[in-house]
């Protein structure tokens, strides 16, 4: 989801991340967020925001294309906990609806991106395994269940380091063939933040490039290539140690800075330095070297968030593709 590093930052030192929400912050904090709109809504434990990258400027600045990223943010979400899932996944449910008006007979092709064999990458796959998919078998069920199920074709299409065969050259070869109305990209996204593993869904509607958020892009997938709608679902399940070592450094100084303590005497007239952003990524680049900057960390119960999550997205996809279902406690 992530298109490019934020703007201005030296190779170790950029922020990469997938999300929109930490990208736009961080401009903020600069100033330098025009052309970029942010919407908050509280439902309970479940946060929503939504950032609208308004034009080009806007976007380079951010490292995402213009369109509209929505995340669903709930910190109970890697507790495990069954209400805040449930919540989570109906919300999602309702977003997917809004963003794909689809027809009765419409056709959706849902890929799930990512490695099956890498747990932390494995969450688009494992959530094309619990999806409800029926093009092609729709005879086989009876009429009284068919009428309300959409034609769903799903697909998990590996890595270009395991097929040798680019993401993006397997989905446009698929999608000429069956012709979707609309294509919902899932994959398990990179965070700036600790805070963001396993605890917010982003929803985008502006397409997705597989491993950006790594530092790994590889071509997008996008409305324009495809010709239909492409709407991109993903959790973050993996923090760079660059990011993590930086916000920790910001944290100490704010915490710093508001110590109410009096300063020893001998320090007294003493300046405090400037920690601009340039000062803050040298101090970072020192401690973690160019080898460790792109060391990936990921929860230790990586394993039970990725199957939780996957079915979280897996319900929350079935019910909006398949106007038959409301519920979400269906397939949770």
């Amino acid at each position: 989801m992530g298109e490019a590093p934020l703007e201005g930052l030296g190779l170790l030192g950029q922020i990469r991340t997938d999300l929109a929400v930490e990208a736009r912050d961080r401009l903020a904090r600069d100033g330098r967020d025009e052309g970029i709109e942010v919407q908050e809504e509280e439902r309970g434990h479940v946060h929503l925001r939504r950032v609208r990258v308004r034009d080009a400027a806007a976007a380079r600045r951010i490292g995402k294309p213009p369109g509209t990223y929505t995340t669903i943010e709930a910190a109970e979400l890697r507790a495990r906990n069954p209400a805040i899932q449930e919540a989570v996944a109906r919300i999602t449910a309702e977003e997917l609806r809004s963003l794909l008006p689809l027809e009765e007979q419409a056709t959706v092709f849902v890929v799930g991106l990512g490695n099956a064999q890498a747990t932390p990458d494995a969450l688009g796959p494992r959530v094309v395994r619990e999806l409800l998919v029926t093009r092609g078998i729709e005879s086989s069920y009876p009429p009284e269940v068919r009428d309300g199920m959409r034609s769903v074709a799903a697909l998990a299409p590996g890595v270009l380091g395991t097929t040798g065969i680019e993401t993006s050259e397997v989905i446009l070869g698929v999608a000429e063939r069956i012709r979707p109305d609309a294509l919902v990209v899932v994959d398990a996204l990179a965070a700036g933040s600790l805070e963001r593993l396993a605890t917010t869904v982003q929803i985008a509607d502006s397409g997705i490039e597989p491993g950006s958020g790594i530092g790994n892009a590889r071509e997008p997938i996008t409305r324009e290539r495809l010709g239909v709608p492409v709407v991109a679902v993903g959790v973050p399940m993996v923090v760079r140690a660059f990011s993590i070592a930086l916000e920790t450094l910001e944290r100490t100084l704010q915490e710093a800075a508001a110590d109410p303590l009096p300063r020893r005497a001998s320090r007294a007239s003493a300046a405090p330095p400037a920690w601009d952003e340039a000062r803050k990524r040298q101090v970072v680049e020192s401690v973690v070297d160019p080898a460790a900057g792109d060391l990936m960390v990921t929860p230790k119960e990586v394993d039970l968030l990725v199957d939780d999550l996957a079915k979280v997205l897996a319900a929350a996809l079935n019910v909006a593709l398949h106007p038959r279902f409301r519920d979400v406690r269906e397939f949770l």
